[in-house]
């Protein structure tokens, strides 16, 4: 393949490389999202747990990794063919744009794996921040389940298991519209240099570059999307949308708790690109050569 051409990958094939990829990273780095969560929760770091119990919540996140990243990118290398030729059919192909192929790919992706991740992200940061009556992961899934108070998407139905999908969704497309535009770009100038496809190694490098400048610019969404699915602040008053949390947080805690626990989060998120970019090339390599 040319080094400056964008590459084509089966849908399957990227349903399973995705899939496996995301197992990978979030069981590999979930004593760093645990911190970062408490580090976000209202009642503050040592009363949400501190350092004890890092691994609380494992459970649900295996449970949800990999059908999330499976969906992710299942969908976002699906969907850019189309939308290139999309582009190609109204724009015509000069004046398409790779970035904006990506950018769109990638939230659709998005959308469609929050699917899977809000209702794991909400019964893990229960867990992670030790809350009332999540003593395992079965009681915290029936405690979600339970919470049929109308504050979130379905609740009658799912009780609170997509509380904050819309922030999620409002945190993971410019996260999204940042990432995969650098990350491709990088990914094919790299190519460009060195004559031919960048390695597994070096996409996890791009990927890893391209995840912590993503995490730093939305960790403030990040902040407001972690009060939503505890559900109250510290003195357990019930949170009502995300201009709520804002408003609270401004009145009585002050700007710089939106920028609460940017380090480990890029740490994570740096770290986790790394991991999950080159697991995802390399699965991906042997799927595409397996015969």
């Amino acid at each position: 393949m040319a080094p400056d051409k964008e590459r084509h990958t089966p849908f399957l094939t990227s349903l399973i490389a995705g899939g496996m990829a995301g197992t990978t990273v979030d069981l590999a780095l979930f004593p760093i999202d645990t911190l970062k969560t408490r580090l976000q929760s209202p009642q503050g770091f040592v009363a949400a747990g501190g350092f004890r119990g890092v691994y609380r919540g494992i459970m649900a996140a295996a449970a949800g990794s990999s059908p999330g990243a499976a969906l992710f990118f299942g969908t976002y290398e699906a969907m850019k063919p189309v939308i290139a030729n999309l582009q190609n059919t109204y724009r015509g192909e000069d004046a398409s744009s790779p970035a904006l192929t990506h950018m769109i790919a990638a939230s659709i992706g998005e959308a469609a794996a929050c699917l899977v991740r809000v209702p794991t992200e909400v019964v893990k940061s229960k867990m992670q921040t030790n809350a009332a009556g999540a003593s395992s992961l079965s009681e915290t899934f029936k405690l979600v389940v339970s919470e049929k108070d109308g504050r979130a998407f379905g609740s009658q139905i799912f009780g609170g298991l997509y509380r904050g999908y819309g922030i999620t969704l409002m945190r993971e497309v410019p996260f999204a519209f940042i990432q995969f535009p650098l990350y491709e770009r990088l990914k094919v100038e790299w190519a460009k240099v060195q004559g031919y496809e960048t390695s597994p190694l070096q996409a996890a490098t791009c990927g890893s570059f391209s995840g912590g400048v993503a995490a730093a610019f939305t960790t403030p969404l990040d902040v407001v999307k972690t009060r939503l699915m505890l559900g109250s602040d510290k003195n357990g008053v019930k949170y009502h949308g995300a201009n709520d949390v804002i408003g609270r947080i401004l009145k009585e805690e002050g700007t710089p708790v939106f920028l609460s626990g940017i380090q480990p989060r890029v740490m994570w998120i740096s770290i986790g690109g790394f991991v999950f970019f080159g697991a995802y090339e390399s699965y991906r390599s042997l799927l595409m050569n397996f015969p």
